[in-house]
């Protein structure tokens, strides 16, 4: 061997060497995204094991703060981490349709993830990473919750916390509050593991050397600094637990009922059962009448029935109404009535009438936030290309005023915000119910056509953080379960199975005080948007500084500036 091929085989022993080095680090990356993703799905209902989450966005921020990985590596860390997490989240989509609409979405929504990677990867350069690691998380979020078809909130870090100590943040900074606390306690408890296991490095690697290593100030400075942050989203919510408890106590307070008359076979043709599922509502009030009769429980104020109790319209079918109206007189109250009505234009509303046994209707609530697939189809003639079920999407129209109805009680009028099944996992609908004087929270939701999946607990999930954020009892009631009753501090009371008829009773206070996440509302998730955006610029332009430095140093070397 000449001395040539020597100095080629020296130069690619180097070479193989850093592409193994790459390669195992970026599986090493990629399974560390993968438990990430698993471990935020296990955080989930009906599990709720809340500290996976917590553990999961500490593992994701370690993927892509150790060793400054590429951008690109960053967006791949979090497309993986988004398919661990929303493939075994979201199955219940494609349960009567098939798996594409739900493989889709989970690919959809991990797009999503993958910009979080890559937008962390380069403000996670800036100082104090597991902040601008927070911000960007809620960025995304908020993006994925807005965009497009009006968004997709479900899976948000903050319905992972529902038996978790970190609920009450979200009284004061709102569900994105609770979901910044989440990462905040995650990547701050991670960058701190970082930091120390750097110090055993260093020290371990100064032990040997003769001169000594360096002072290790610092490095307590900045670990100090990382506890700090890690215990600012656990002790601000210790420190907000009693207020969200003192919440479930009012000197004014009513009693209701809420019904689940369950539905005569699951699929997607529920809609087809219209009158067998009025007729198991009218039946589970009568026999609830039956009962408050014989003294074995208490009148209610008013009763409260789910989502397409009544998909036949009592204002147009006399039959119905007289079903619902003898109901009424049967427990000698209101009912709200989840139903359908045809408008004017031919287009139906999701709707809910507040119905008097002497009066009839006497109040109503169109759905303000359709959702996209179901009530309608964005894009049809394109939809319908890639499957047979999207003709089978509705056309209803949003409707508009008030989110709340006033309901007549024995006890005087009572005020209910209305969030029907899919509005509640948006912000800004229970967020409105409370400004336009809502005194408890009301969802009338309808899973029966999602089968016996996670779903329901999942949506569940969201009411209880919704009750917690706006300090406001919740009431949800489902054609088929799970229906429940929530206290103020998030905690369920009372709760049916699911396919069971049932009665669901309680008395539940009443309040017009509102959270300091209610008043803030949206303010606190558009500032740290702005700061995420400003942090954003601000690394990519430091980047391109940098980068450009050192081309210039060398072309001057060269004799070329």
């Amino acid at each position: 061997m000449n001395a040539a091929d020597t100095a080629t085989l020296r130069e690619e022993k180097p070479a193989r060497s850093r592409r193994f080095t790459l390669t195992w680090d970026w599986g090493l990356r990629t399974v560390a995204a993968i438990v990430a993703g698993v471990a935020m799905w296990a955080a989930f209902p009906p599990r709720n094991w809340w500290f996976l989450a917590v553990i999961g966005l500490g593992v994701l921020f370690t993927a892509l703060y150790v060793r400054r990985p590429r951008v690109r590596t960053g967006a791949w860390i979090g497309f993986v981490f988004g398919l661990a997490f929303f493939i075994p989240l979201l199955p219940w989509i494609g349960v009567y349709v098939g798996p594409l609409p739900w493989i889709a979405l989970s690919v959809v929504l991990s797009g999503y993830l993958a910009l979080f990677g890559a937008i962390a990867t380069l403000t996670m350069r800036l100082p104090v990473p597991p902040i601008w690691f927070t911000l960007s998380w809620v960025l995304i979020e908020a993006l994925r919750s807005t965009f497009p078809f009006g968004g997709f909130p479900w899976g948000r870090a903050a319905f992972s916390q529902v038996d978790g100590p970190l609920l009450p943040l979200a009284s004061v900074l709102g569900a994105p509050g609770l979901s910044a606390g989440v990462a905040l306690f995650g990547a701050a408890v991670a960058w701190l593991l970082t930091i120390l296991a750097s110090a055993y490095r260093r020290s371990a690697r100064s032990a040997t050397a003769p001169l000594g290593g360096d002072q290790p100030s610092g490095i307590v400075r900045v670990a100090t600094l990382a506890v700090a942050i890690a215990l600012l989203a656990p002790v601000a919510a210790i420190a907000l637990t009693p207020a969200t408890i003192d919440r479930t106590i009012s000197p004014k307070s009513v009693h209701i009922g809420a019904v689940q008359g369950n539905v005569p076979r699951l699929g997607l043709d529920f809609n087809a059962q219209r009158r067998a599922v009025l007729d198991n509502h009218v039946r589970t009030t009568m026999g609830y009448a039956q009962a408050i009769d014989a003294g074995l429980a208490a009148h209610p104020d008013f009763v409260l029935w789910p989502e397409n109790a009544s998909d036949i319209s009592p204002l147009d079918n006399e039959d119905a109404a007289a079903e619902i109206t003898a109901a009424s007189e049967a427990v000698r109250a209101p009912i709200l009535v989840g139903t359908l009505l045809r408008n004017s234009d031919g287009r139906p509303t999701n709707s809910v009438l507040v119905w008097d046994e002497a009066r009839g209707p006497v109040d109503r609530y169109d759905k303000h936030i359709v959702q996209p697939f179901g009530e309608y189809l964005p894009w049809r003639p394109f939809f319908r290309l890639f499957s047979s079920y999207a003709d089978m999407a509705g056309n209803f129209k949003p409707g508009s005023g008030p989110t709340v109805v006033d309901v007549p009680g024995r006890s005087g009028e009572v005020t209910v915000g209305v969030a029907t099944c899919w509005e509640v996992a948006f912000d800004r609908a229970a967020r409105q119910s409370i400004r336009d004087g809502a005194q408890m929270l009301y969802v009338p939701t309808n899973n029966a056509t999602f089968g016996r999946t996670e779903m329901t607990y999942q949506q569940l999930a969201m009411s209880q953080v919704r009750a917690v954020e706006h300090g406001r009892a919740v009431v949800v009631a489902a054609t088929s379960g799970v229906s429940a009753i929530i206290d103020a501090d998030g905690s369920i009371t009372e709760q049916s199975g699911v396919f069971a008829s049932d009665v669901l009773t309680s008395t539940l206070p009443l309040h017009d005080d509102t959270t300091l996440a209610t008043r803030l509302g949206a303010w606190p998730q558009a500032l740290a948007i702005v700061v995420a955006m400003g942090g954003l610029l601000f690394a990519l332009a430091s980047r391109t500084r940098f980068t450009l430095k050192p081309r210039r140093d060398a072309a001057r070397v060269s004799g070329d500036i």
